[in-house]
């Protein structure tokens, strides 16, 4: 189960919590860097992309398997997993913080606040704690999701050569903060889309075991185990989307 509840049999370690966030978030970006590669090459992309636009300059890139075909031809197959180490990274501290600070914030709302409080409005707690903790994993992550944005970002001649090379000549041309622009529209965006998936969860959670169990407090079955562990590895995927979807707001800023 996502968010601590004290009912639980089974608790997790912190260090257990870290390694989980950690694994998912290397699991789906070595998945999913190919596809968050042509996300960023389309929208650096001016040119209008419909094959059947008046305008008389082309894009580049006009679908998803031209595309990757095309980066291919040009750069090799690496260029499609380009910027994945800081991408790694980023998913790696992304994940860690996120279900650490979640469940650490809701243990302390369950010591706190009265205990109508966190079980009539356990999903507007797991709102408010979902989106405290998803921006906080964003702060940490910011560095290197800008890193990997600059990595994808840049054509031939390369700017950036590696990821040390890119960091230090961001930091002697443009400052520390250079790391951390797109932050604001990040946070507007993560918060409350990172705190709607603890909402959400937590809310389908209860809503299965009323429905399965007729008793909210009832410990699953194998079989309904089985699909909550099904739905929470949707959810984590949804929460590594999450912080990749904020490259846009990254690119902007350029």
């Amino acid at each position: 189960m996502v968010g601590f509840d004290p009912h639980d049999r089974v608790t997790l370690t912190q260090f257990e919590h870290a390694m989980s966030g950690a694994t998912s978030g290397v699991l789906t970006r070595l998945l999913t860097q190919p596809l968050d590669v042509l996300k960023i090459r389309f929208q650096l992309q001016v040119e209008p992309v419909s094959r059947f636009s008046d305008n008389p300059v082309k894009s580049k890139y006009q679908s998803l398997l031209q595309a990757a075909r095309l980066i291919r031809k040009e750069e090799g197959i690496p260029a499609l997993w380009k910027g994945h180490i800081p991408g790694q990274g980023c998913s790696v501290v992304y994940g860690i913080f996120l279900f650490v600070v979640f469940e650490n914030i809701t243990k302390n709302v369950w010591s706190y606040l009265p205990h109508k409080v966190t079980t009539q409005w356990r999903e507007e707690v797991h709102f408010f704690c979902g989106g405290l903790s998803g921006a906080l994993a964003s702060i940490a992550a910011q560095p290197m999701d800008v890193l990997r944005t600059r990595l994808i970002a840049q054509g031939e001649p390369k700017i950036y050569h590696g990821v040390m090379n890119a960091a230090c000549t961001m930091y002697r041309v443009e400052g520390v903060t250079s790391f951390y622009k797109g932050m604001v529209p990040t946070l507007i965006q993560i918060a409350p889309f990172t705190g709607a998936q603890f909402a959400f969860y937590s809310w389908f959670t209860r809503m299965w075991n009323k429905m399965v169990h007729h008793d909210e407090d009832e410990s699953l079955n194998a079989s309904s185990t089985s699909l909550c562990s099904l739905r929470e590895a949707v959810y984590l995927l949804l929460s590594c989307y999450s912080e990749r979807e904020s490259t846009e707001c990254a690119v902007l800023e350029l």
